[in-house]
Formats: structure tokens, sequence, C-alpha cells
């Protein structure tokens, strides 16, 4: 039978086909194997049966793991090739391996899947764990740089600062170093858009630039006056 290397393959034919050996009309889209690959032999088409392999399940590509694993846990096995019209070569369709080879591989992976999910929960447990104190931290030095804010609005600022993957000021380098300019660049993102007409300006469609110069005074006033000690 046909083999690349040390495998065995299996083609899906796309014409009509008889078995070479025991004379069986195969039909179109039979899977057989090929013997007599060698220059000047005759070649002979023998279905799954005729070539011991019948006894085999298909498994579809596609899951890497799971088919390594079944190969490993299969001592016979054969690669499935289909010729594609498109790419004018043949690709794998998948593999034949024992079907007590598949349910061992698969036992295998939703161990490695249950695995990952207690990884995953843990991790996020450790994450939340650390945004909270990241946040409690944010939060007091807003507190300590301006001291007048409104009761609770430090604490809306630096959770919304500190949101995960948001790529706001409340996650960048000098931010987790609780650095002052982010702590100011974090209020002053909140005015502009509390304490302004700056969302409606933006709305309207003043330029970004426009807008901000049109606002600076408030803004400030508003940023000097939270920082008064009380």
């Amino acid at each position: 039978m046909a083999e690349t290397g040390n495998e065995i393959c299996v083609f899906i034919s796309s014409r009509d086909s008889t078995c070479d050996e025991c004379k069986r009309r195969l039909g179109k889209s039979a899977w057989v194997t090929v013997s007599g690959d060698r220059e000047g032999a005759e070649k002979k088409v023998q279905c799954l049966e005729c070539s011991d392999l019948e006894h085999l399940d298909f498994l579809p590509a596609g899951d890497v793991a799971l088919t390594r694993r079944a190969k490993k846990h299969s001592p016979l096995w054969a690669v499935v090739l289909q010729w594609s019209k498109r790419r004018k070569r043949y690709e794998r369709q998948g593999l034949l391996v024992l079907p007590e080879a598949i349910e061992r591989a698969e036992s295998e992976c939703l161990a490695d899947s249950d695995v990952r999910e207690r990884k995953r929960a843990r991790a996020a447990v450790s994450r939340e764990a650390e945004d909270r104190v990241f946040v409690e931290k944010f939060t007091a030095r807003i507190r300590d740089h301006y001291p007048s804010i409104p009761g609770g609005r430090e604490v809306d600022i630096a959770k919304h600062a500190c949101l995960k993957y948001s790529g706001r000021v409340g996650r960048t380098a000098s931010a987790k170093d609780l650095d002052e300019d982010a702590v100011r660049l974090a209020v002053l993102a909140h005015i502009r858009h509390t304490e302004t007409n700056y969302d409606a300006l933006m709305m309207g469609g003043v330029a970004r630039s426009d807008a901000r110069a049109q606002i600076r005074g408030a803004v400030d006033a508003k940023l000097s006056a939270w920082a008064r000690k009380i």
C-alpha cells in the first residue's frame, strides 16, 4: 500500500473505483490504498477491508493535541488524503486510528482542559485581588493630591482609570508606580467629561483641540479647587 516515509496513506477517491483484490465496486469517494508505487510496478487499488485497515476509526484533522495523542496510542494508523482541485495537491483530512486510541486521547485532552480551566480560574482570582489592591492604592493617592474632591469621586476615577486592558492612564507604567502625573491625568479626564460641556462640544462637531481649549479654564479652576486642603 502507498506510504509516505513511514506513513500508510489512505486516499479518498475522486472517481469510480474498484478494488483490484476483491473486485468489489467501491463507487465514488471510496477510501482506498494504492500499492505498487515503485517505478515500473503495476499500481493496484485496495479497499480498506483488503488493506486490513477496516477496523480503524476516522479522526478528522483540526485538533493537534488530540491527533498527536491518538497516533501515539494507536499501534497501527494511516493518514487520510484527498486531492484538492484548487491547490492541485493531496491534503491531509485526518487519521485512521484504533477506536480505543481516540477514546484515550480524548480523555487525556479533557483532563488537560480541566487543568487549564482551574489555572485560569486561579489566575482570575489573583488578578481580581491585585486589581482591587491597585484601585485602593490609586484611590488613596487621589485623596492625597486632591483632598477637596467630592466624596466618592476618587473611587469612581480610580476604577475607571484602572480597568483591565483599557489602555487608560491607570494602566500605564507611571500609574502602576502611583506617579503624580498619572493621578493628575485621571482626575483631569474625569473633570473634562463630568464637569464641563466637553462631550457636547465633541458631539457638535467641534475639533478636539478646539473643544479642549474652550473648557481649559473651567477644568483648571475645578482642579485647583479640588487640590485645596480642607
